[in-house]
């Protein structure tokens, strides 16, 4: 299957906001990209690269981003739970299966990728899963952190073990998001 290529340009900015400073990036579909903490320009180039490798240019534009911004800001200082935007999964049609499945864990929750493989109607597929779940490019928006070992431990994260605790220990500390979790 060819990968569509998008010509529109790609708006990113950066934020600074416990715990770190946050590259962001959307297209006119929605925020594609939320980059680790503290992670270089070049990580957002190759996440980029992976999904759309070709027919796009990078704009920083401030302005274009800020609803984008102000909700990733709002959702790390506990004052917005769950986003109103819009994301563009820009992955294959297996990733953006499980990226949903994951946008379907309720706020202040967790599961294991068992629990997504599951959902998704592939048991068998936990290991996929779990490839499909560490491609997520927009962490925190798509929230692949609420996703936990079967035995209950924390596992891998793009952002960090530490990252992926401060997440769900935030989650934990904020039960209502003005009414809805």
């Amino acid at each position: 299957m060819a990968m569509q290529v998008k010509s529109t340009p790609i708006r990113w900015t950066q934020i600074v906001v416990e715990p770190g400073a946050f590259l962001l990036a959307a297209d006119p579909s929605g925020l594609c990209y939320v980059g680790s903490p503290g992670a270089s320009f070049e990580e957002l180039e190759r996440g980029l690269n992976r999904a759309i490798p070709s027919g796009y240019t990078l704009v920083k534009d401030e302005a274009a981003m800020a609803p984008h911004a102000e909700q990733v800001i709002a959702y790390l200082n506990g004052e917005q739970g769950n986003f109103t935007l819009s994301f563009d999964f820009m992955g294959t049609p297996f990733q953006r299966t499980v990226w949903q499945a994951l946008m379907e864990i309720p706020y202040g929750e967790t599961c294991t990728y068992t629990e997504i493989a599951q959902r998704i109607g592939r048991p068998d597929a936990v290991r996929a899963v779990g490839t499909a779940i560490g491609a997520n490019p927009v962490l925190i928006g798509i929230p692949c952190h609420r996703v936990i070992g079967k035995n209950g431990a924390l596992t891998g994260y793009r952002g960090g073990l530490a990252m992926k605790r401060h997440l769900l220990e935030l989650e934990r500390r904020m039960p209502t998001n003005g009414g809805s979790r």
